[in-house]
């Protein structure tokens, strides 16, 4: 059985084009085997927040300080979402850029996941990812075409794949594969267009 963590990073859930062609991928991948889908929506999960407890708890840890009942609660929820990827054989996001960037939720669960001894570790020797295991499909969706040469070009202004790309390597994960939709806000033609060659990307992708 492969063990699939999805993260929808989209608030419009079946409307959004990053969340159509992941399903897609996802689809195209139970028809290959047993798959078990652990879904996490950023917007709809209840996630903690990384304030001052968890803050406290994560430098207590550092430090070898033993934690008090609210840190051992608010580290327990972390430890938990962190759990989450490390169980998962395959990580599939679908992830719209939000100012050139992620949304904020995506952000706070980043923030919340990306701890020594939860998702990676650190010694004099240097950070050592802990998802070496995993691999993952990252699915962007954009508005415009970031095209390479002109202002508007990842080069220039992409926080959103490339940010993902380095954080999943940082975590230790190996395979990383992207489908990116462009072009999702320049009228139905082009949106469509772009949505439907994503699809039959991921779709050949999971096969």
């Amino acid at each position: 059985m492969t063990r699939v963590l999805y993260i929808q990073a989209s608030p419009r859930g079946a409307r959004s084009a990053s969340a159509q062609v992941a399903q897609a991928y996802i689809d195209a991948l139970k028809k290959k085997g047993d798959v078990n889908v652990d879904l996490l929506d950023v917007w709809k999960d209840d996630l903690p927040a990384f304030d001052g407890p968890a803050l406290e708890a994560k430098y207590a840890g550092l430090s070898g300080q033993s934690l008090d009942e609210a840190q051992k609660a608010a580290w327990v929820a972390i430890s938990s979402l962190g759990a989450r990827f490390r169980d998962a054989d395959e990580i599939v996001l679908s992830v719209p850029m939000w100012n050139f960037g992620v949304p904020y939720k995506l952000k706070q669960l980043i923030d919340l996941v990306t701890q020594k001894d939860v998702t990676f570790t650190f010694d004099e020797n240097g950070f050592g990812g802990m998802l070496k295991k995993q691999n993952a499909v990252v699915v962007c969706a954009r508005g415009l075409e970031y095209v390479e040469g002109t202002p508007v070009s990842e080069e220039n202004l992409d926080y959103q794949k490339a940010y993902l790309i380095s954080w999943l390597s940082f975590l230790g994960v190996g395979e990383i594969k992207t489908i990116t939709v462009e072009k999702t806000l320049m009228g139905a033609d082009a949106s469509s267009a772009a949505l439907a060659s994503g699809i039959a990307e991921a779709t050949a992708m999971a096969t």
